[in-house]
């Protein structure tokens, strides 16, 4: 059985719990089929087929023939050093289309629409989808750069942590600016040494709901759909909204 920290580890390498469970359950044996792997991962017999194609696609298991079909386990060593070739060929090929984008006429025709666009676009009217944490904390990291006068956040746990290491210096300047700030957040140990460092400029509040979302200004809101404990960071999905639902989310956080 694996540790919760190596558990954790696999997942950040684009692994779900389940194919976590099932490659773990068949590095400990020599060759098994997929209800023998269920019953040991206590997996859902239904998903077992699912996660060992998707296992074997990213170099984690190989199929032996016959009736049932077996699996065996790639070396641990092996299976990572396949995820890391496929992560860095995938890398330079999404960098060499930026790279040409960058270098085509498009970008001259994308500027023009932006400049265009800014004369008659609505706030009330923009809204957009962001995929991956890295997405998510740049386009955060922009509402709160243009922030006022409030900003109200409802964050996990571990959220709230990082989110404090993440865009302290921000918020300070904020709060030094008398923008009124608010986090919402699970108490624990963590989030309680992290809202002693951040309370000379926010408020902390402890709560059970498990909410994920970031309103500035009570004008513009991010909010994530799925739970962070859950998810890799690059498939964390967040939808941004420029309308009157931010201050209405923030009334009802108010009362």
């Amino acid at each position: 059985m694996l540790s919760l920290k190596a558990e954790k580890q696999l997942r950040n390498l684009g692994l779900n719990s389940y194919e976590v469970k099932i490659w773990a359950a068949l590095l400990s044996r020599e060759i098994s089929t997929a209800g023998e792997l269920s019953s040991i991962a206590n997996v859902p017999r239904s998903r077992s087929y699912d996660v060992l194609e998707s296992l074997e696609k990213k170099g984690f298991v190989a199929a032996r023939g016959g009736k049932p079909l077996k699996y065996v386990a790639a070396p641990p060593q092996a299976a990572i050093e396949s995820i890391k070739s496929k992560t860095m060929g995938n890398a330079a090929g999404e960098t060499g289309k930026i790279d040409n984008i960058k270098k085509s006429r498009i970008i001259g025709e994308l500027n023009s629409l932006h400049t265009k666009g800014k004369s008659y676009l609505s706030s009330s009217d923009t809204s957009g989808a962001l995929i991956g944490r890295y997405n998510i904390h740049n386009h955060t990291r922009q509402m709160l750069e243009k922030a006022k006068k409030s900003i109200l956040i409802s964050a996990t746990s571990t959220e709230f942590t990082a989110f404090v290491e993440n865009f302290r210096s921000i918020l300070e300047s904020l709060g030094n600016k008398n923008v009124k700030i608010r986090i919402f957040t699970q108490p624990s140990q963590s989030t309680r040494k992290k809202a002693a460092e951040i309370s000379q400029f926010a408020e902390v509040i402890n709560t059970g709901n498990k909410a994920r979302f970031c309103i500035v200004d009570g004008s513009e809101i991010i909010f994530m759909l799925l739970d962070d404990s859950e998810v890799h960071p690059a498939y964390d999905v967040g939808v941004w909204v420029g309308s009157a639902l931010a201050k209405d989310i923030e009334r009802a956080y108010s009362k």
